[in-house]
């Protein structure tokens, strides 16, 4: 019952913040999500004997989601950032290092802004391109392939899709997850996108490449959370693990719905 009241109060959160929220606050709760994600990614990823701080990269990540956020004209900026975080990690390695493996400190720092920094920043970014409906047709084709996932997992699942990583998860299941998450995405496309040129056709096939991104990105969290030996990334949500278990799928789902919104 926790799970079930916890997952209606998040779907509640969701559908009010993509549709209501000024886009002032609509940023400030993209950058709230991005430190709890990366205070629970910092759990999964970081060496032992880290040598750079976790406010640094933080606040790095955070800077990139903010200049992703920002129309496009300040995209050089979101480059600036990259950089910066790049040279002012290595600089941090270098006077800091007493022998760890400062290499695989810096890599997965760095990857922070590549993994949650520039996908929450698009999440804002086709917010304000595409309105409140753009990016909810996003989060409803999300979740519909989840759901439709899960169940048909259940019910007809006996291929394993990726034992290692995720021994519960099922090629039918996926299968299933995709021909829903396709059939969503391409029926309320036709409502809430204003893409005449896009076909039926045009619209199952994104739908399907959109889920296909999801499905990857639950895959890698999944990775870290199996490298890490837990189960959920963190107990914030009752009966849901935590914030980065929640957006995974988005988190990769979420560059490739902003470049189809941009090139086709």
């Amino acid at each position: 019952m926790t799970r079930v009241w916890s997952g209606a109060a998040l779907i509640v959160f969701a559908v009010a913040a993509v549709w209501w929220a000024p886009a002032p606050a609509f940023i400030a709760i993209a950058e709230l999500v991005l430190v709890l994600a990366c205070r629970e990614y910092a759990g999964l990823v970081t060496p032992k004997g880290a040598t750079l701080p976790f406010p640094f990269w933080c606040a790095a990540a955070a800077l990139t989601c903010a200049a992703v956020a920002v129309p496009s004209p300040y995209v050089p900026h979101t480059v600036a950032l990259l950089l910066a975080t790049l040279i002012g990690g290595g600089a941090i390695a270098v006077f800091r290092w007493h022998g760890e493996d400062a290499l695989a400190a810096v890599a997965v720092s760095t990857f922070a802004t590549l993994y949650l920094g520039l996908p929450l920043g698009v999440l804002v970014l086709v917010r304000d391109q595409q309105g409140a409906s753009g990016l909810f047709l996003l989060v409803v084709t999300v979740m519909v392939s989840d759901t439709a996932q899960y169940y048909t997992g259940r019910a007809l699942g006996r291929c394993p899709l990726a034992p290692d990583i995720s021994p519960k998860k099922t090629v039918e299941g996926a299968i299933g997850g995709v021909v829903a998450g396709s059939l969503a995405f391409a029926v309320l496309a036709g409502f809430w996108l204003d893409r005449p040129a896009w076909s039926f056709g045009v619209r199952i096939g994104l739908g399907a490449t959109l889920v296909a991104a999801g499905i990857i990105g639950d895959l890698f969290e999944s990775m870290l959370k199996r490298r890490a030996g837990v189960k959920d990334s963190s107990s914030l949500i009752p009966g849901h693990g935590g914030v980065l278990d929640r957006i995974d799928a988005l988190l990769f789902a979420a560059p490739v719905y902003f470049i189809a919104l941009t090139y086709l």
